[in-house]
């Protein structure tokens, strides 16, 4: 048993598998509504099985312009993280 978690070796493993699962469906389920959410912001014309120069222009910036505001956000949830831990340790003394 681990003094610092208070599990077992395959409590530890179980619950590292189940974040894994876990982090994976949330990648997926971004990962398709990043997806939905650019083709249907960005593609209108059905008439050709290929997107045109416009549609995948749009795509390109729709999908970059996500992933930029992904990235700000997971920062801006690490300061925030940060911020209240320094605020809970001081707190603590």
């Amino acid at each position: 048993m681990d003094p610092t978690t208070g599990l077992t070796q395959a409590e530890s493993r179980e619950l590292e598998n189940r974040l894994n699962k876990r982090q994976v469906k949330e990648f997926m389920n971004l990962f398709g509504n990043l997806v939905d959410n650019c083709f249907t912001s960005c593609v209108d014309d059905f008439t050709s099985k290929a997107l045109s120069g416009r549609e995948t222009g749009c795509i390109s910036r729709c999908v970059l312009k996500s992933m930029a505001t992904q990235t700000r956000l997971s920062e801006r949830f690490a300061e925030l993280n940060a911020s209240m831990s320094a605020e809970l340790q001081n707190k603590g003394r």
